[in-house]
């Protein structure tokens, strides 16, 4: 008797692996899939659901099926804890002024190229003052 291909499992496997790689080969590019990594959750569910059913479709070769299922779920794994958990431990930004305290004076390019300075924001008629946003990227 043959045993057919169990492609939901190998393509299961396949995609959790490339759902993994994906990430950080062109995902990890852009701001809208960097911050959070909805293409990668999309595939590695879609990875999941294959696995399972892969794993309930295996016949004769439960071992490999279960072997290749924990090996998808390890790396969708890998995968959370590095982004979630990893993620977070970033080096400490030493030299950012603390909240509230007075921004040293700076000048920077607008839109359109055109230096604005910080001086000049604050003396403009009107101003109630200027906020200012860091954001502390790691990229």
């Amino acid at each position: 008797m043959s045993q057919r291909f169990n492609w939901p499992l190998w393509t299961g496997f396949a995609l959790s692996i490339a759902a993994f790689v994906s990430y950080f080969l062109l995902f990890y590019r852009f701001p809208i899939t960097r911050d959070v990594p909805w293409p990668s959750f999309i595939l590695f569910a879609v990875a999941m659901v294959l696995l399972a059913a892969g794993l309930r479709r295996a016949a004769g070769r439960k071992i490999v099926a279960w072997v290749v299922t924990v090996l998808g779920v390890v790396v969708c794994a890998s995968f959370c804890f590095a982004i979630f958990i990893g993620s977070k431990q970033l080096p400490p930004s030493g030299g950012a002024p603390a909240a509230g305290t007075k921004a040293p004076g700076f000048v920077l390019l607008d839109t359109n190229r055109r230096p604005v300075a910080l001086a000049g924001l604050l003396a403009a008629p009107g101003s109630k003052g200027v906020l200012l946003i860091f954001y502390r990227g790691y990229w």
